[in-house]
């Protein structure tokens, strides 16, 4: 990620409301930030993140206002003037802070309570018409509007401090004309969707849930191809069904959701600048990566990746976008269910081009001839992530669908290695205690002491694709280790008296999430079972066993 604000960006503006508004950043454009004002965007670019302005009066005759940093002294001047004040003092605290009045040995109010407060629009002498007008006077970018206003009021010394402030960062929201600009990232998307937009797009999966899958998935970050001299990355197959979120989140882990701007003229992936045979490894000839790379599988003809547009990647771009030297342009291999179960079916991948001489292609049309290539790069492109998908091997499986996943990790826990880790996401708990029952310990002892029979003399690679009975619609052979868990954090208010979960927070689905390991199981039949006894037979002769172990296959302590 950047530390500085780049043309063209994707940039988060926190207003003083809290609220956030994502905007791309167009150079030589006017930003509108609604009752607050308007500005150029050239004022916040090649400018750092995290810097707070305020947006000044606007000047006769300009149609827009500038902007001015404020600097951090007076962005805390409330907390620095308070701990000023109450440098040398002692503060005393006593019963609940609010219900009580506290007073001292020499009758000195040392805390106040709102019990004798009335409200605070009868306690304000300036009238709705008035506040109107310093609206629309706009003078010192609010703050003269917010200094009336607490001078109007008649009850103000009779307020506690708590209720104090809090009067005064309410008119500090509503008035202030200042903003701050953030880089758009996978927790600020996160938090933008749940509480701004629909979050049933995104399942309703909060910051913490996406970490969780990140961990249980083992997707981890895989250094620069130049820094370790073997194969680096792994590779991770996904079922998002958040609009790119999970994607995105996982991207960002791998350390390659944000494009390399320094290079944003060169082929980002290329590779073959670094020496040595093992990074050549790392891209195919198609040139797609084959490591540190995240195969989707997506139910539609196009996989749904809007929130990926927040970080500067269009997949459905054409090809002259810069956006194609974006990292997850050759790491990110998106194919369709159908690809995956049956490629046959689909016409992209079955259909080959026709293959023509280059004397035909050079008397053919630039249009035709352009349209030709692009038919030969997408189906050369969909044959190498069909094929390579089908063939397995993958490093871990993230899952986030409101399909059943039942069906989901029928068809792809065969395509994950030994010791691959597996994460499936669900709003709702009822899928997944199906799962942790088909998976059970009680299910794969029966599994293994009465298999069906059409399947009791297929191989391991024939078992794998077994697509289930009634009694066993999962192989549960297969996954180890499977648990149900959920996670939420919660904000606090912690004040004297007055400590609990804020009450105004997003609500919605707690989600839940399982998690297994995938495993090879042993190939043929355990026939042994039970505690071996080693004492003979009376009657047998010393070194013959036979009539022992004869009496203990009597007795069925042996098969």
């Amino acid at each position: 990620m950047q530390s500085l604000v780049r043309p063209n960006a994707w940039v988060a503006l926190r207003l003083q409301s809290g609220q956030h508004k994502i905007i791309q950043i167009i150079p030589n454009t006017i930003i509108s930030l609604a009752k607050y004002g308007t500005f150029s965007s050239n004022l916040i670019v090649s400018r750092p993140y995290n810097l707070t302005y305020e947006l000044l009066d606007r000047e006769s005759g300009a149609k827009d206002s500038d902007l001015r940093i404020v600097p951090a002294s007076e962005l805390h001047a409330d907390t620095i003037a308070e701990e000023e004040a109450s440098a040398g003092t002692e503060t005393t605290i006593g019963g609940d802070g609010v219900e009580f009045q506290l007073v001292g040995e020499n009758g000195e109010v040392v805390m106040r309570s709102n019990r004798e407060t009335i409200d605070d629009s009868a306690r304000q002498t300036l009238t709705m018409e008035e506040i109107e007008e310093l609206k629309l006077e706009g003078t010192d970018a609010g703050k003269d509007l917010i200094a009336k206003l607490m001078l109007s009021h008649t009850g103000l010394d009779q307020k506690t401090s708590f209720s104090l402030a809090k009067y005064k960062l309410l008119k500090t929201k509503k008035y202030l004309r200042q903003f701050t600009v953030l880089p758009v990232d996978v927790p600020l998307l996160t938090q933008w969707m749940l509480e701004e937009k629909d979050s049933s797009k995104i399942l309703d999966m909060r910051e913490e849930m996406l970490a969780l899958i990140g961990s249980w998935s083992n997707v981890h970050h895989a250094p620069s191809p130049a820094d370790l001299p073997g194969p680096v990355g792994g590779r991770w197959l996904v079922v998002d069904e958040t609009g790119g979120l999970l994607v995105a989140a996982m991207a960002e882990r791998m350390g390659i959701l944000h494009a390399d701007v320094d290079r944003e003229n060169s082929e980002l992936l290329d590779y073959a600048e670094f020496e040595g045979p093992s990074y050549h490894d790392r891209r195919s000839d198609h040139g797609l990566a084959t490591s540190n790379t995240i195969t989707m599988i997506h139910t539609n003809a196009q996989p749904n990746l809007n929130l990926l547009s927040y970080f500067n990647y269009e997949p459905n771009a054409p090809s002259s976008a810069s956006c194609h030297n974006h990292p997850l342009a050759t790491q990110l291999l998106p194919l369709s269910w159908l690809q995956l179960l049956s490629p046959s079916s689909d016409t992209t991948y079955s259909t080959v081009p026709r293959d023509y001489t280059p004397e035909e292609l050079a008397t053919m049309k630039s249009g035709k001839r352009g349209t030709y290539h692009r038919k030969v790069r997408r189906y050369t492109r969909i044959r190498h992530i069909v094929d390579s998908t089908r063939a397995g091997g993958f490093d871990g499986l993230a899952v986030a669908s409101s399909m059943d996943p039942v069906s989901v990790l029928r068809h792809t826990i065969p395509l994950l290695r030994g010791g691959a880790s597996i994460a499936v996401f669900s709003p709702t708990i009822e899928p997944l205690t199906q799962l942790s029952d088909l998976y059970s310990t009680s299910r794969r002892t029966a599994f293994i002491q009465r298999p069906p029979k059409e399947i009791e003399d297929w191989s391991l690679d024939e078992l794998t694709k077994w697509q289930g009975n009634d009694d066993f619609p999962l192989i549960p052979t297969l996954v180890l280790g499977s648990s149900l868990q959920t996670a939420r954090v919660r904000s606090w208010q912690v004040l004297p008296g007055r400590t609990h979960p804020i009450m105004t927070s997003k609500g919605g689905a707690e989600g839940y999430l399982w998690t297994a390991t995938r495993v090879i199981p042993a190939e043929g039949k355990v026939s042994a079972r039970g505690k071996y006894s080693k004492r003979r037979t009376e009657n047998a002769p010393k070194g013959d066993k036979s009539e022992g172990i004869q009496k203990q296959l009597d007795n069925g302590d042996l098969e």
